[in-house]
């Protein structure tokens, strides 16, 4: 075996390439803190590893993906597995990556000469949540495309280019076949070109300047990597697995519906990871989304880019950096707080959020227009939640607008006045197909009909919605009642330079108190 590995690293000098991986000098005091590196890597093989097997089944057409995705999950050996340790591998990454820039942050170890080494580190960061976005799109279900189509939303409201990286991203007009096809070029060939590139650099100013070691020197002589902190790293790094792997033994969440485009009533639900940017947009306007959106976004990662220049002190202690550790907690505990709250304020089950409020309004118009008659259990027509499963919305709302067209005489003309009303009967049919209607107070069920005809179609509920009015999923945050009642009456009264029309002599007054008291409560 001697006279064998000298024939090697005769030819490839592996002795050398060990030597420079296991014998690398550490300042005295390097302790656990300093793991998260290692435990980093070895996370992102596991991603490479996972995301090449799924490689192996998955079919990145509109036609075949979602099926694919199933397929591993349910046929392929092992495949339940492996899509769970890469789904769940995505969150460990971001959480190590969060801690392993903290520590960094703490440490003061962005100080020179290590200035392009965290510079690096940024672009690491941000190729990560690269990743995380680009795979989100392919299992091609509902939350994958619609949580798609609102990043792609949020990338339009760039200043400068922000129509062009839109229409990069979707490859067409709207997003389909091409975007598939383009988000999984970027997940699988072009951003891992990219991460072998910027690993390999940040190993190598790392091994070139060294690491930081403790805030403060300690005596001693350097020590060799291995095998002191070897074994911290494989202990570590061990743990971190195990955790990942119960994460991963029941598999990913379950896919959800396949990908409807016309299927509107959806809301969109990022991952946890953009929940915190979803948050944050709910506090703007629709005039200042960029700002929320883009602007601050950019301040933020432009001052933590500069931070080595910022903070040039000579002290690494954080109790001589109180500026920069203060500014750090701030910003910290914002993302925190953003997400927390963006984990809350999600829809919950049986509340009037679960089902979009234009299906709620829905209901009223299916009851008014009297399609129960044909489509009830065992009568001449599907019901109504089978009609759901078996038809498109398309199909839909052109047998609601003309039925003759597909039931010449069986059915009584369209009492339906308004496009409105006919998205919101599709809305209703398309939400019975997910689950049985969950029975709403008559109150709710009346405002949510007022609303699904006369403002829905210039507002947003839930992410269901125009664009032309402000969003009013939290409305109550910003009015009280009387003034949602003088608005809706006549808001030229309220403001002379409104536009949207008054209400006062096509809504009953009771009605318009109650889509007040609606409004107010939706905080």
């Amino acid at each position: 075996m001697r006279r064998l590995f000298d024939w090697l690293d005769a030819r490839v000098g592996f002795r050398g390439g060990r030597s420079v991986m296991l014998d690398e000098p550490l300042p005295p005091g390097t302790g656990w803190f300093f793991t998260l590196g290692s435990v980093l890597l070895a996370l992102l093989a596991i991603q490479i590893l996972t995301g090449a097997f799924l490689t192996l089944y998955y079919a990145a057409t509109p036609d075949h993906a979602y099926d694919s995705v199933r397929f591993i999950a349910e046929q392929v050996t092992a495949g339940r597995l492996v899509r769970g340790l890469h789904h769940y591998g995505a969150s460990f990454l971001i959480v190590v990556l969060a801690l392993h820039l903290l520590r960094v942050v703490l440490f003061g170890s962005y100080r020179p000469p290590r200035e392009v080494t965290w510079l690096s580190g940024i672009a690491l960061l941000l190729l990560v949540l690269g990743f995380a976005l680009t795979g989100y799109l392919l299992p091609w279900d509902q939350r994958a495309y619609w949580a798609t189509v609102v990043s792609i939303n949020i990338g339009r409201l760039a200043p400068a280019g922000g129509e062009f990286v839109a229409s990069v991203l979707r490859g067409g007009a709207t997003v389909g076949a091409l975007t598939l096809t383009r988000w999984y070029a970027l997940h699988v060939v072009f951003l891992p070109a990219l991460l072998v590139l910027l690993v390999v650099l940040h190993l190598l100013l790392m091994r070139r300047q060294g690491i930081s070691g403790p805030v403060r020197t300690r005596p001693g002589d350097p020590y060799p990597f291995f095998p002191r902190q070897a074994a911290r790293d494989t202990a570590v790094i061990l743990l971190v697995t195990v955790a990942l792997g119960a994460f991963a033994w029941h598999g990913a969440p379950a896919l959800e519906a396949p990908a409807d485009p016309t299927d509107a009533t959806y809301i969109p639900r990022p991952e946890w990871y953009f929940l915190g940017l979803f948050q944050l947009l709910k506090y703007f306007p629709a005039r200042a989304e960029v700002f929320g959106a883009v602007t601050l976004p950019t301040i933020g990662l432009l001052l933590l880019a500069a931070l080595p220049w910022i903070d040039r002190g000579r002290s690494r202690a954080p109790k001589d950096r109180p500026i920069v550790m203060a500014a750090i907690v701030v910003g910290a505990l914002a993302v925190v707080s953003l997400t927390a709250l963006g984990w809350r304020d999600r829809p919950g089950s049986g509340s009037p959020t679960a089902w979009p409020v234009r299906a709620i309004g829905g209901r009223q118009v299916v009851l008014r227009a009297n399609c129960t008659k044909c489509h009830a259990e065992g009568d001449v027509a599907d019901p109504l939640e089978a009609t759901a499963i078996t038809r498109s919305a398309e199909w839909i709302g052109g047998h609601v607008s003309d039925p003759e067209m597909i039931a010449p005489g069986l059915r009584e003309p369209p009492t339906l006045r308004s496009d409105r009303e006919i998205a919101a009967m599709v809305s209703y049919v398309r939400q019975l197909a997910r689950g049985p209607y969950p029975g709403f107070p008559p109150q709710t069920e009346q405002t949510a009909g007022i609303i699904a005809r006369y403002c829905i179609g210039c507002h947003k509920f839930d992410g269901d919605g125009g664009t032309d009015g402000p969003d009013l999923t939290h409305a109550g945050r910003k009015h009280d009642a009387d003034w949602f009642r003088r608005w809706i009456t006549s808001p030229k009264n309220v403001d002379p330079k409104a536009e949207m029309p008054a209400f006062g002599k096509r809504v009953a007054p009771a009605d318009i108190d109650a889509l007040a008291q609606y409004l107010v409560a939706r905080r």
